[in-house]
């Protein structure tokens, strides 16, 4: 089954009923192709096979995460569709949450289907719910307007053939959301994707926290950036981590330098697509990298609070971002308004 699977959480119950009348839950893979990706899948070997990351995954290291996936593309032909879904549903409920899933995760004890997908069922579980105000506080949505994308002109979402001119469907969304157990206790995850944005692009972006203002951050030197680790899940997959080094010469001056890796780089061979992989996987009965009934259905009851909300409020017209642009001054309050910044991809 490809997503979407549902589009609130009662007509994913209906679905899942209805396919759970003829078939057993252990032959039904809900497929989320994001979870095929190198990147994504090398999410767990990251974090559970390097000592040197593991003890630092928590609250007491990391300030904040940034999980921003940006398309390029406009609408397309895709009207009929996408009136009906939004950014929301057509990106955070499946892809992103599940990213989100990947790098908050408790360690399984062992790689079984089951016990990998209980883990990521345990974070859905701890998303604090975003209901009445918080709505508007934790949120923010938007369409494009009109604006070039690579020379290209590209005219404002509610122009497009198919599109409803006083449509109010989100064609951009940021989020702060919290995971709330032990490990995540006051990490915001700050979550933004959109359309005709200026490129292609998913990135996972983990800030370790500032170090302390003494020897090298002391005044009046300027601060320094704090310690990065990029997951480039595309157009290109790797990953870098960013740390702070002494620039050549006799003083003690220091600047941030980047450790890459590529997988084509690393590895001279190309990534399988991510569908080739879930199909093989498939075929093989490994169910580890698909969604189970439970965890779909919990994504979409977090998801559903919020698309209340928008309902509540009864928006006549949503704020724009010129095509080409990475969102609306909205998105950028969202973070700023805990002095933060957006990465720049």
């Amino acid at each position: 089954m490809e997503k979407p699977i549902g589009r609130d959480l009662e007509s994913a119950k209906n679905i899942n009923t209805t396919i759970g009348r003829v078939f057993d839950e252990s032959q039904i893979y809900r497929i989320d192709h994001y979870l095929g990706k190198e990147t994504v899948q090398n999410i767990m070997v990251l974090r559970f096979a390097n000592s040197i990351f593991e003890p630092l995954w928590n609250h007491k290291y990391i300030d904040h995460v940034q999980i921003t996936v940006s398309e390029a593309e406009t609408l397309g032909t895709r009207a009929s569709y996408y009136e009906e879904a939004g950014a929301l549903r057509d990106m955070v409920q499946n892809h992103i949450l599940q990213l989100l899933c990947l790098i908050a995760m408790e360690p399984p004890y062992s790689l079984d289907p089951d016990v990998v997908r209980n883990a990521r069922m345990d974070v859905l579980r701890g998303l604090r719910p975003i209901r009445g105000k918080e709505v508007e506080q934790m949120t923010v949505r938007a369409q494009y307007a009109h604006g070039r994308i690579k020379d290209k002109e590209v005219p404002g979402y509610r122009r497009e053939e198919g599109v409803r001119p006083d449509s109010t469907t989100e064609t951009f969304v940021a989020l702060k959301v919290f995971v709330e157990n032990w490990r995540w206790a006051g990490v915001p995850f700050y979550i933004r994707t959109g359309k005709a944005m200026p490129k292609r692009a998913s990135e996972i972006a983990v800030q370790f926290k500032d170090i302390p203002q003494i020897l090298f951050n002391a005044p009046p030197h300027p601060s320094q950036a704090p310690n990065l680790l990029t997951l480039q899940i595309q157009p290109e997959e790797g990953m870098a981590l960013r740390i702070i080094s002494k620039t050549p010469g006799s003083k003690a001056q220091t600047h941030p330098v980047e450790m890459d890796f590529k997988y084509g780089d690393a590895f001279h061979v190309p990534s399988p697509e991510a569908y080739e992989r879930l199909l093989l996987d498939v075929m093989a009965g490994d169910a580890s990298l698909f969604m189970r009934r439970d965890a779909v259905e919990a994504s979409w009851s977090w998801v559903t609070d919020i698309l209340q909300g928008w309902a509540t409020y009864k928006t006549k017209w949503l704020p724009e971002y010129p095509s080409g642009g990475w969102g609306p001054i909205e998105a950028e309050r969202l973070i700023e308004s805990d002095n933060r910044k957006w990465r720049s991809l």
